[in-house]
């Protein structure tokens, strides 16, 4: 927010807009700099500090619900992924951008969608709805980057970390590791016979 207040100005619109707007600017233009008005950028220190405490904040939650999870299998992919994702989240302030921008985005979602099937499990059901929808917005928000809508993905890439942040936050103060308790953890089965 710190970074948002005190962003020159400048978008991929209007080069000489100013401050940030929230419906035409990325938070990557943060980073720069310089801002896209060609002023020099002094939010971008506050956008890297973001940028280190974000993932950190990230991976401990993934860390906390790999804890509630019975399966042992999933529990590990949200544990390593959540530390994996520090590192990718970190580089996508630099020239790794967009490579980093898809590793990172790829761990993060891959973490939400297999939560979210665990979320079906159980009989969270506000929490279930919340799960579906933040999907959606992400899917949505993907396909908008496809499509090179570049008018809306502003305001979506926002409407999708507000609502990603809102489900962790729900996720991590609002469960329990009981409410998972029931999921009985995937077994593997021998199979029998004799090789002779």
């Amino acid at each position: 927010m710190i970074a948002i207040s005190i962003y020159p100005g400048g978008t991929m619109f209007d080069e000489y807009s100013i401050g940030f707007s929230w419906t035409k600017n990325f938070m990557s233009n943060l980073f720069g700099t310089k801002a896209l008005n060609g002023a020099e950028n002094p939010s971008r220190i506050w956008a890297y500090a973001g940028m280190i405490i974000l993932p950190f904040t990230y991976a401990i939650f993934f860390i906390n619900m790999a804890k509630k999870i019975p399966e042992k299998n999933a529990a590990n992919i949200l544990k390593y992924g959540g530390i994996a994702n520090i590192v990718f989240t970190f580089l996508t302030v630099t020239s790794l951008h967009d490579i980093m921008l898809i590793l990172s985005t790829t761990v993060f979602w891959t973490c939400l969608v297999i939560i979210t099937v665990f979320v079906l499990k159980t009989k969270l059901h506000l929490f279930k709805f919340f799960c579906i929808i933040t999907l959606l917005v992400f899917y949505y928000s993907v396909y908008l980057w496809g499509t090179s809508d570049w008018n809306l993905l502003p305001i979506m890439q926002k409407v999708n970390f507000i609502s990603s942040t809102l489900l962790i936050l729900g996720l991590e103060y609002f469960t329990q590791k009981e409410d998972f308790a029931h999921i009985k953890p995937k077994t593997h089965k021998r199979v029998a016979g004799s090789f002779g």
